[in-house]
């Protein structure tokens, strides 16, 4: 575990990873990914493990090497814009009164996924969307690379040391990291390495989310790790 970044301002913001973290899609990416490999014929199991382990051109060229990358990208597409359509949704625990609790202006979303999806799925949940949403076609380098919760800070306005990244992942984790900014992991029975605090569900971490962007920082906070 790491050291938390000195928090200068009073000014504090929270940017959010979306899949995993404020919303579960699990489900839904399996059956997309399922969907998608049974059209190529191709074994759903091996190609759903290719996935969650690379960005999917990556995927294509690892699982359908023999056929045109962009091709299967606008197949992908297609079956995650009906599933956004279609599927169904659910709202981690604890993130409507979380989102709805914080300032506007306060908070971002920062996804690997299109805005226009995070939108959908949203409005299936009844989640708000914030001013700043910062997806896959706002950054030509995704996570684990800074770029993206750098933009997002950018953005609202903010310095790095007085952003808190919330994330599942281990390459969100490495990305809020990288960009100098406080990470506390959510909804994951381990703590991800590298995380400042863990907890382990969303939940459990709304009264600390809503404590850092309001009030004073607690004693003893620095370097510690909660495991809630």
């Amino acid at each position: 575990m790491t050291s938390e970044p000195g928090l200068s301002g009073a000014m504090r913001y929270v940017l959010f990873d979306v899949d995993g973290t404020l919303i579960d899609a699990v489900a839904n990416q399996r059956l997309v990914w399922r969907t998608w490999a049974e059209r190529y014929g191709l074994d759903p199991d091996e190609v759903y493990r290719v996935a969650l382990r690379t960005r999917p051109m990556e995927t294509f060229a690892q699982v359908a090497p023999d056929h045109d990358p962009g091709e299967c990208l606008a197949a992908l597409h297609e079956l995650e814009d009906e599933d956004v359509r279609s599927g169904a949704y659910t709202a981690f625990g604890g993130a409507s009164e979380l989102l709805s609790a914080l300032r506007p202006g306060s908070w971002a979303l920062v996804t690997s996924n299109y805005e226009h999806r995070v939108r959908g799925r949203f409005a299936r949940t009844g989640l708000p969307v914030p001013e700043v949403v910062v997806d896959a076609a706002a950054v030509a380098e995704g996570k684990p690379s800074p770029v993206p919760y750098l933009q997002a800070a950018a953005r609202l306005g903010a310095e790095p040391e007085d952003c808190l990244v919330i994330e599942d992942a281990p390459s969100g984790v490495k990305s809020g990291l990288r960009a100098g900014m406080t990470v506390w992991g959510v909804n994951a029975p381990a703590a991800v390495d590298g995380v400042h605090r863990h907890f382990g569900s969303l939940r459990e971490a709304v009264r600390d989310v809503l404590a850092f962007v309001s009030g004073p920082r607690p004693e003893g906070r620095e370097g510690s790790v909660a495991m809630e």
